[in-house]
């Protein structure tokens, strides 16, 4: 049963509410996911999915008390545990709700998410360099990352992102659509590329952002892993930006859109 809470954020958004699905791709995350999990039943959303990517802990059992349904994917990478949480889709699902486990999304935005999405948007991106906890949250490997993807698709596809992070919305349709095959942590870059391409109307909103609230990162959470994850990205890029310059037989060229906060 909703709170009060919940159903004032849905006032106005129950249409996109009640058709999201979300999925939360989980590695090792017993210290936090239960606790996103409670927060997006609390804010109103009825089927959420974590996926259980080879976790060593109590991440499955934990999810699952705290009310999700649980899914494993034991072949590790990100794009993998995406891909498997969409699997078998029920029906009326119309909106994908993507998020992390590990506690660092403020979980309080996604109510402008649903509102974009709402204003005729196909993806809703998230920005957390557009607010202050979002910049101060923001590891120098995160930050340096993301400048780096983001000059690199703009110099490519002539089309600005302002951030890669995990949280986003995207309609089913559009995302089926994109046909996302990335298995690796390219899946965000490569999901915002296939969306210019496809023409699809994509929004950023502004988010706040902090420090994951347990565990350790897959990412940034030492050199090593943060450079296979980063060589594994360019190389998701890369393929693309070949793929559609030998297909075109010339670099891609797309008409220039600049997206930004709603």
């Amino acid at each position: 049963m909703l709170t009060e809470q919940a159903r004032e954020f849905r006032t106005g958004f129950d249409s996109v509410w009640q058709s999201s699905l979300v999925v939360i791709p989980a590695l090792n995350e017993e210290l936090t996911v239960a606790g996103v999990v409670r927060e997006l039943r609390h804010r109103g959303f009825e089927r959420i999915r974590v996926i259980d990517n080879g976790s060593t802990d109590r991440t499955a059992e934990r999810a699952c008390a705290a009310g999700a349904e649980v899914f494993s994917e034991p072949h590790r990478g990100y794009g993998r545990a995406c891909r498997r949480g969409l699997s078998n889709l029920p029906r009326g699902v119309a909106w994908i709700l993507f998020c992390d486990a590990d506690g660092s999304d403020d979980l309080h935005d996604v109510d402008l998410m649903i509102e974009a999405a709402e204003s005729d948007a196909d993806l809703v991106l998230t920005n957390r360099f557009a607010t202050k906890s979002g910049r101060v949250a923001m590891t120098m490997i995160q930050r340096l990352g993301n400048r780096f993807v983001s000059r690199l698709i703009q110099a490519g596809w002539r089309f600005r992102f302002a951030d890669f992070g995990p949280l986003r919305l995207i309609r089913r349709q559009a995302l089926e659509d994109l046909d996302m095959r990335e298995r690796a942590f390219g899946w965000n870059a490569v999901m915002q590329i296939r969306a210019v391409e496809a023409g699809l109307r994509i929004k950023e909103v502004p988010v706040r952002y902090r420090p994951r609230q347990g565990g350790k990162s897959k990412i940034s959470g030492n050199v090593l892993t943060a450079v296979c994850a980063g060589f594994g990205i360019l190389q998701a890029v890369a393929r693309l930006y070949f793929r559609r310059s030998g297909s075109a037989g010339g670099a891609p060229a797309f008409r220039q859109r600049k997206a930004g906060p709603t």
